[in-house]
């Protein structure tokens, strides 16, 4: 049994507050949005919420998630980078470990990046559209003799939000191999 003992002080406290600190934390808040979101908010909201408020909600609150996931994983690959310097010379090269990470990083900055920017408006879009058009009709879009045009709005709404999912649900993967990453050899690897 070790004799470890350490003593609290205002400055043992205070050097908490160290890159590979504020690190973690970043992963961690990025990690537990994630997996929350994709797997327990919007589930809970979709039981909980008539079909038409669930999309508003979705529709204000995953823009929110996008963004703050291209922040903090912006932000975790420029510290990545900067405390590992074999990441910029060898960029080319996804078998050395460092830079492996830094693409895992830069997969859910893209993933999320493109549901921000491409895949969200469109789904957005579409979900509207298929509520006026719902309205004009006097039907659900799963009605039995909805429009054609109906048929293929529900058609793009599925495609886009399939997209949509597999996007979060690549970052999701991309975090969860980083943090065994982290957990396992840590953040500096020399």
């Amino acid at each position: 049994m070790s004799n470890r003992y350490q003593t609290l002080t205002l400055s043992s406290i205070l050097d908490l507050a160290s890159i590979d600190g504020l690190y973690t934390l970043g992963y961690s808040f990025l990690f537990g949005m994630s997996i929350w979101v994709s797997f327990f908010g919007g589930v809970i909201a979709h039981r909980a919420l008539p079909r038409q408020q669930f999309g508003a909600l979705q529709h204000r609150t995953f823009p929110v998630f996008f963004r703050t996931s291209e922040v903090l994983s912006s932000v975790l690959l420029v510290l990545w980078t900067l405390s590992h310097p074999d990441v910029v010379p060898n960029w080319h090269d996804p078998t050395n470990a460092d830079v492996a990470q830094a693409y895992v990083l830069a997969t859910v900055l893209l993933a999320q990046g493109a549901n921000d920017w491409v895949v969200g408006p469109l789904t957005s879009k579409t979900m509207f559209e298929r509520q006026r058009l719902e309205k004009a009709e006097g039907k659900n879009y799963n009605d039995e003799g909805v429009s054609n045009e109906m048929k293929a709005l529900n058609r793009r709404f599925g495609s886009l939000h399939g997209v949509s999912y597999l996007l979060t649900l690549g970052s999701v993967f991309a975090l969860a191999f980083h943090g065994l990453w982290l957990g396992n050899v840590g953040l500096r690897t020399y």
